[in-house]
């Protein structure tokens, strides 16, 4: 195979469906980001795939300052974001809702698991986010000195303790369970259509970008139910808690705390987008960068013999920055979402402090009224948190695994489909005669 072009960093990077000891054609193209490569494939024909990516390409392993650029450029919206287009013209994206419901496909029929899962989660949910407001009254009931009160207040806090413990061991058992199943019969379904496909099938598709996807692309996946699913769901009933919580003491006051989260869901629409396209360039480069490692290593005679070990390190290292090319990024963008989060979150407890305490000073409300409020407020910021974290996780895992779910939609082989016919007997008989073997390299043997 040739080398990869140098001046185009990720001149050959997840081109999965090209066939293996393929001829490149790198074109000028009229826009300076666009390349246009034309392949020539076992049966002669030319396929045209575009890779498309940043105008200036920083090479991984420069100086800082080099590889940002100017300070504008790591901006939001720069052109130090910019992420090539490596997916094969013609091909789209799975919809987020289209890979659940094919995951929920196949677990589904463990429902009972999933219905005690469920309610395990809405009755944890409910007794966690009960907890603030009791809490709160026990501290002012004994300052008070009401003792009845604060007997009462402490053993509901017991009960809601002893309840949100073996509903939280049950809702983490039970979504194990489920993912688990899914992670399995994930494998399953894939190797299947995998296995099924036609002869010609293999030779367009490389071993090692398909053994990727069924390890490194379906592990991807092996924590979705288990983790993401779970608290998206234990986090949206806990945030719809502390809402109407919020909305009880004061609605003026809790509108505040709505608009801080709204900003950080607007927020996370963009950041979400991103890393679910950089997670699914990221597997598309480890896909790469695994066939490229089981084609050298398995003809490592050949390679040898002809001197390309340095031409093959080439191909591997270019794949490696380009790699790092996108984790860099991908870093960079997470900071950036903790750095506005933590800076929304401070001063939504500033903010709710400020406000609630000059209604305290006022006599509008009470200091135990005020408690409930920062409790309140600080849990629903973080309910948002996280939901808007496992969200971009499972966007990440979805987006990594796109090329799974377009795998399993292939039909099987007509060979497999169409129906046979079943010969009632069959008898065969072969017979030597005068036949006689001879072995050059045992000539003194009979």
């Amino acid at each position: 195979m040739m080398s990869p072009d140098p001046n185009f960093l990720h001149s050959t990077l997840g081109l999965s469906q090209i066939p293996r000891w393929n001829i490149f054609f790198p074109c000028n193209s009229t826009k300076s980001q666009t390349h246009h490569f034309s392949s020539l494939t076992h049966s002669g024909r030319s396929e045209i795939f575009r890779v498309s990516g940043p105008e200036t390409r920083s090479q991984v392993g420069f100086p800082f300052a080099k590889r940002v650029g100017s300070s504008t450029s790591i901006l939001p919206s720069g052109s130090w974001w910019a992420l090539p287009e490596l997916r094969e013209d013609g091909a789209e994206p799975t919809a987020a809702m289209l890979a659940l419901r094919r995951m929920w496909e196949l677990v589904a029929d463990e429902r009972l698991v999933a219905f005690v899962a469920a309610g395990s989660l809405v009755i944890a949910a409910l007794s966690e986010i009960t907890m603030p407001s009791i809490l709160a009254a026990s501290i002012f009931s004994a300052q008070s000195g009401e003792t009845v009160a604060f007997s009462r207040n402490a053993l509901f806090l017991l009960v809601l303790c002893l309840t949100s413990g073996i509903c939280s061991g049950l809702r983490s058992g039970c979504f194990g369970i489920l993912n688990v199943t899914l992670v399995k019969r994930l494998r399953e379904n894939l190797y299947t259509a995998i296995l099924f496909q036609d002869i010609s099938y293999f030779d367009k598709e490389r071993v090692g970008d398909l053994t990727s996807r069924l390890a490194a692309d379906c592990q991807r996946l092996s924590h979705v139910i288990g983790n993401d699913l779970q608290l998206i769901l234990r986090n949206s009933c806990q945030g719809t808690g502390a809402i109407i919580n919020l909305m009880a003491l004061s609605w003026p006051l809790a509108l505040s705390a709505l608009v801080i989260c709204s900003i950080l869901s607007a927020i996370f629409l963009v950041y979400g987008q991103y890393q679910r396209k950089a997670a699914k360039l990221i597997q598309d480069f480890t896909a790469c960068a695994n066939d490229v490692a089981q084609e050298t290593l398995s003809s490592i005679r050949i390679v040898r013999a002809y001197g390309t070990g340095k031409k093959e390190f080439g191909r591997y290292k270019q794949l490696l920055q380009s790699l790092a090319f996108i984790n860099v990024r991908e870093s960079v963008a997470s900071g950036f979402w903790n750095l506005i989060f933590n800076t929304l979150y401070r001063s939504t407890q500033i903010f709710a402090v400020v406000l609630v305490g000059m209604s305290v000073l006022r006599c509008h409300v009470t200091v135990e009224q005020l408690t409930k409020y920062v409790l309140y407020c600080e849990w629903l910021i973080y309910a948002t948190w996280r939901v808007t974290n496992s969200l971009t996780s499972l966007l990440q895992s979805i987006g990594a695994s796109e090329q799974i779910f377009q795998l399993m939609n292939l039909l099987p082989s007509d060979q497999f489909l169409a129906k046979g016919v079943k010969l009632e007997r069959l008898v065969g008989h072969i017979q030597f005669a005068n036949v006689s073997f001879h072995y050059p390299a045992r000539s003194m043997l009979p």
